[in-house]
């Protein structure tokens, strides 16, 4: 699914397509186009989803710039905004100062067009997700010091939201973080000293879905273009893959950034769902369907905090001939952090289907153990220091048992954070 948040990044997919601008569908908008009572002028697209459109907006109220989410027509899409509503509202007026690195919500209303009544969303304007940060870095590990100050703001997000709200994001990963500026001054409207478009260009008739659609497929045909002739060149001067190009400098980029999209949150006490969280980040209870609470949170902020450190992530599973990508999955976590104890093995409701009595996977027998810091040192080629003391950090909230791993509070208070 297409990332759909709050940011300047935008998706990360092709375009939504025209089929889906339908009765329950999404609303078209144009720029200059106004919203509740033409408190709101839309600018330009930002980005989709599979549930709803972003698109920088202009407040006349505030003289500022937001991310204006405006989601389907359609009832479900609608009790899932209304649901989104709830848990952004309960995060905004927890948090008046705006200081806990959480998205927050301006305002909401709902949008009468052509396709039906569309509940809509205003968040604040923030930047590139880390995801983006981390393609920027040509998928080189981070500084450590900077993935310190990243973490630092994931982790006082999580501390908010599990300790003061009862709130579970579920689904934390890169691209559902956002730095709060962009990584290019020039794509930031503040920034780029961008002038306000207030009234609709003469001569636009189209509708801004679809001259946004033209835009992306003429541009898709220039890269095309570019590609094909960087190709021969390429092969003509024996030029190295640009992977293998040094990383860009991030010095001067602010690193502070905010987590966003909680259109799968739930209250802790009451989950929504027997399957959370994006496959990479998925935790092993939650796999085994054996319950789950914050400690799966801290699981995914763990596999992120590895992630900005090696430029990769921590595990990438792929079903195979005769085992599923499940199994793989649970495999590839016990050659890393050691074999799963039997308690928790047997602990969920597919327990079975994975594990024999012993505690042994069933299909995959022959794993090749290693630890977290060798890892670090053999693939990654960290520092023996480095490695040892980033694994020190990682592994406890990588416990295979959810009641072992820590807070986000006691991960504040981690030494590892504090190294200068």
């Amino acid at each position: 699914m297409a990332t759909c948040s709050s940011s300047s990044s935008g998706s990360e997919e092709e375009d939504e397509g025209f089929d889906s601008y339908r009765k329950g569908g999404y609303h078209a908008v144009r720029i200059a186009d106004s919203f509740a009572g033409g408190r709101y002028i839309a600018q330009k697209k930002l980005g989709w989803g599979q549930f709803s459109t972003v698109w920088l907006a202009y407040d006349t109220q505030s003289s500022k710039y937001v991310a204006l989410k405006i989601q389907k027509s359609a009832p479900e899409f609608a009790q899932a905004a209304a649901h989104e509503i709830e848990v952004l509202s309960a995060i905004a007026n927890g948090d008046p100062s705006n200081e806990k690195s959480v998205v927050r919500l301006v305002d909401h209303f709902k949008h009468v067009g052509p396709n039906g009544q569309h509940p809509c969303m205003v968040l604040e304007f923030l930047g590139d997700s880390l995801l983006r940060l981390v393609k920027y870095n040509r998928y080189k590990g981070l500084e450590l010091n900077k993935v310190r100050e990243i973490c630092r703001c994931i982790l006082v997000a999580l501390d908010y939201i599990h300790g003061e709200l009862g709130i579970l994001h579920t689904d934390l990963k890169l691209e559902n973080i956002l730095l709060c500026s962009t990584i290019n001054p020039s794509k930031d409207p503040v920034r780029s000293g961008m002038t306000p478009i207030l009234e609709r260009p003469e001569g636009s008739g189209l509708s801004g879905a679809t001259s946004n659609i033209i835009e992306k497929k003429l541009k898709q045909r220039a890269r095309r273009a570019v590609a094909r002739i960087s190709e021969k060149r390429s092969t003509m001067e024996g030029v190295t893959h640009a992977s293998a190009k040094p990383a860009r400098c991030l010095d001067g980029i602010d690193l502070r950034c905010k987590v966003v999209d909680f259109g799968n949150a739930c209250w802790a006490k009451s989950p929504i769902a027997e399957e959370i969280q994006t496959r990479q980040y998925r935790a092993p209870e939650v796999i085994l369907q054996a319950g789950y609470s914050y400690p799966a949170d801290m699981w995914s902020f763990a596999c992120i905090a590895f992630e900005l450190a090696t430029g990769e992530m921590m595990f990438t599973p792929k079903g195979g001939e005769g085992f599923s990508e499940d199994e793989d999955h649970l495999a590839l976590m016990m050659e890393v952090l050691g074999k799963m104890p039997r308690k928790v093995a047997s602990s969920g409701v597919r327990s079975k289907d994975y594990f024999n009595r012993y505690g042994d996977l069933k299909r995959i027998r022959r794993l090749k153990y290693s630890s977290l810091d060798r890892l670090l040192v053999d693939k990654y080629k960290f520092s023996d220091t480095d490695a040892r003391e980033l694994a020190a950090f990682l592994c406890p909230i990588l416990d295979f048992e959810p009641e072992k791993r820590p807070s986000a509070r006691k991960c504040l208070q981690d030494p590892w954070l504090n190294i200068k």
